[in-house]
């Protein structure tokens, strides 16, 4: 399948690959490149500070993670 960039250097991703990746209204997508390759994956939160993934808590739409909160205490 192919999509041409518009005006705006938008492209659109297809309905039906939105619902199978669940991509919905605001979920975040994370964009790579590899050689001529775009990869496009949905993003999940990391922390702000070290980049883990793991024991988030969520501070004003950023996310900090419990390991770093200890230290700043």
């Amino acid at each position: 399948m192919e999509r041409r960039v518009d005006e705006l250097e938008r492209i659109v991703i297809p309905k039906h690959i939105r619902r199978k990746l669940g991509l919905e209204t605001r979920t975040k997508v994370a964009f790579e490149t590899e050689g001529d390759r775009l990869i496009i994956t949905k993003a999940f939160p990391t922390c702000i500070i070290c980049g883990s993934e793991d024991k988030l808590v969520e501070v004003k739409d950023k996310h900090i993670c419990t390991d770093c909160i200890s230290i700043i205490k």
